[in-house]
């Protein structure tokens, strides 16, 4: 089997630093290299974690995901790079299998079936899918476990909570954009991965556990703001030519979200952030063909999302949206 990194961005928060080592010493296939790229952190975690005896990049300040993930990939010197959430825990065969499904099949990047910590008959992820309104949708978020998520599937996008990938695959592709920082870098890395033909596998026997927003909580105001700003550039780099109600309806939505929540400050700070930073992104649909190829990417993952509404597994959300969106 191929050699596999372990890369975890990490700030504060040295409580779920340490679980997340103990569940990789727990492999069934162990990793052959752990490292930590702490964000400024202002407690012991970069000595806990060099005391474990991971690697540790230390950056002076929280430059956020994206920028430690990039870090941390350039240091692996592995075949494989399994890209952690801080706050998640890994099945001790999480590796192993992922390993061996994607040794199968000729597949650059695997991801595997993500539960709720707190409640693990509840599904917190599995694969990403993103629709015309610029929004991005966690397959079985919230839903029951059940055997419908146990079937192994192609996909597009992996959501970084806990996914493992080629490391050749960035030298393709390019790491992540740091322009966005936090939040959404794994859906555009997965739009540039679709663009190039280049598809993943869901593998369920792979299961990690994830607290979820354990780092600043569930709709934090700078959260808000960030996947705000980065949906804008989203629409920047892939959305020319595409349709504009599906954009106009989903953000919008979006935005009665976070007015619900108390975050429409944040939501409305975030899209002018956007709008203002998106004049310096290059789109990467500047020509008929790649217009085109976005068009059929974006559909297709729509449909996906689309037959969880027909199902009956969709938040409200969504069905206002495709209730708008295809009006």
């Amino acid at each position: 089997m191929p050699t596999a990194a372990a890369v975890i961005p990490h700030w504060n928060r040295r409580d779920l630093l340490e679980t997340l080592l103990q569940s990789l010493r727990a492999q069934t296939r162990p990793f052959d290299e752990v490292i930590v790229v702490d964000n400024g952190s202002t407690d012991d975690s970069a000595e806990f974690a060099e005391r474990a005896g991971a690697t540790v990049l230390r950056l002076e300040r929280n430059l956020g995901f994206a920028p430690a993930v990039n870090r941390g990939i350039a240091a692996a010197q592995s075949e494989r790079v399994a890209i952690l959430n801080n706050d998640v825990t890994l099945d001790p065969a999480w590796l192993e299998n992922l390993l061996a499904a994607a040794s199968q099949t000729d597949t650059w990047f695997a991801t595997g079936k993500i539960l709720n910590a707190n409640n693990p008959k509840i599904i917190d992820g599995t694969f990403d899918e993103i629709s015309r309104g610029a929004c991005a949708h966690r397959c079985g978020f919230g839903e029951a476990d059940a055997p419908a998520w146990n079937q192994p599937k192609q996909i597009r996008f992996a959501p970084m909570t806990a996914a493992l990938f080629r490391k050749d695959l960035f030298s393709k592709i390019g790491l992540l954009d740091e322009s966005f920082r936090s939040y959404l870098e794994d859906v555009d890395f997965g739009m540039r991965c679709a663009l190039e033909g280049c598809e993943g596998a869901y593998v369920p026997s792979a299961i990690a556990y994830h607290r979820g927003s354990a780092t600043l909580g569930e709709w934090n105001k700078a959260t808000v703001r960030q996947i705000s700003r980065n949906q804008v550039l989203l629409a920047a780099k892939y959305f020319r030519g595409q349709p504009r109600w599906p954009i106009v309806a989903g953000q919008l939505l979006w935005g009665l979200l976070a007015l619900r929540q108390g975050r429409a400050l944040a939501w409305a700070g975030g899209k002018l952030a956007g709008m203002r930073e998106a004049r310096a992104i290059r789109s990467l649909s500047d020509s008929e063909e790649k217009v085109n190829r976005v068009g059929v990417i974006l559909k297709a993952s729509e449909e996906s999302i689309l037959s969880g509404t027909r199902e009956g597994h969709l938040d409200s959300y969504w069905r206002a949206y495709f209730w708008l969106s295809r009006r």
